[in-house]
């Protein structure tokens, strides 16, 4: 897979003529975060920048792009923190050049923090913090359309899926540790949907404007305070509670693959204080979640079907968090909810 440091260039000196207000450029390093687009530390002679190349097919088009700007925008305007992108001398916040799309935003200084290293309080705050998001994209963006439905996955699709990727495993070369847990969690992972497959979730009743992409990765703390959310790449009308859901399943899950269920209860009280969600919905939320997280194998598809190891770290507290999950879904559910 190549580095970051051998993609092409970016075409620094087109976006800049279009932003003139911007300076002459000095240096522009590659950022290392980010599996699904490219980002760049621009340095010019008017300050520091950050420079975003669209790549994701589904989300990379002018039109879509366009819209998250608007959304984050108009969030920005009612004090959400995020960096909506700077318009260039025509107010456009989109520059194609050489067909690909690139957006130039305010550089923001700032760390990420998992769930390790927030306190019960910095839990709550960022509880409160997703549900401010949720509430105040329902302000500014359209009604959500009511025929999307969000069906849980079906049982055939994922044998189907678990069989291609056992066999990928297993001829992979040269076949080593991590090839060996991946037959192993696959396996595992089948006999527990088998057992479980009665409990398959209905279709959820209500979808609302989500993030769709809320992790560490994408928040940068200044300190103990939330600076900016970024990365709106996957802003869409999804259940609202299942990004509450899926969010804390990333910042709070433990190297071993355990929930720390003591900051997920304080950050999800603080959730449904924000949206004013119950806690049937919640923990309906987590049922739909957990059954996702047994039928998900995204790591696992990279790896074998992509050929890109980038997400390859992850695998291990990721499958694991199926498994534990499944034997404390009461524990779970009422960290949630109650």
């Amino acid at each position: 897979m190549p580095r970051s440091s051998e993609h092409p260039a970016p075409p620094v000196g087109a976006l800049l003529r279009r932003h003139p207000h911007a300076g002459e450029p000095l240096s522009c390093v590659p950022v290392t975060e980010g599996l699904l687009n490219r980002g760049y530390r621009l340095s010019t002679t008017r300050g520091r920048y950050f420079l975003k190349q669209h790549l994701d097919a589904p989300t990379a088009d002018r039109a879509t792009i366009t819209r998250q700007h608007r959304a984050t925008q108009r969030l920005h305007a009612l004090g959400l923190p995020v960096a909506p992108p700077l318009p260039d001398s025509r107010g456009r916040t989109v520059a194609v050049i050489g067909g690909r799309c690139y957006a130039l935003h305010p550089w923001v200084e700032g760390r990420h923090r998992d769930g390790a290293q927030l306190t019960t309080g910095g839990s709550r705050r960022l509880g409160a913090l997703l549900g401010r998001v949720h509430t105040t994209l329902d302000r500014v963006m359209e009604p959500p359309p009511a025929e999307d439905r969000h069906d849980s996955a079906r049982l055939e699709e994922t044998f189907a899926a678990i069989a291609e990727l056992i066999r990928l495993a297993r001829s992979h070369r040269p076949h080593g540790s991590f090839d060996a847990l991946a037959e192993h969690r696959l396996r595992e992972r089948r006999r527990l949907i088998a057992q479980h497959a009665h409990r398959r979730p209905p279709a959820p009743a209500t979808a609302g404007w989500v993030h769709g992409d809320f992790h560490p990765l994408n928040l940068l703390y200044r300190g103990a305070e939330p600076a900016a959310i970024v990365d709106w790449d996957r802003l869409g009308v999804r259940p609202r509670a299942e990004e509450a859901v899926r969010a804390a399943a990333i910042f709070f899950v433990r190297p071993g693959g355990e929930l720390d269920l003591e900051k997920v209860r304080a950050y999800a009280r603080a959730y449904r204080r924000a949206t004013g969600a119950d806690g049937a919905e919640l923990a309906a939320a987590v049922h739909r979640v957990w059954w996702e997280r047994l039928n998900d194998f995204w790591t696992l598809r990279w790896r074998y079907q992509l050929n890109d190891r980038r997400a390859d770290p992850q695998f291990p507290a990721v499958s694991a968090l199926a498994v534990w999950w499944t034997r404390e879904y009461d524990a779970v559910r009422d960290a949630f909810s109650t």
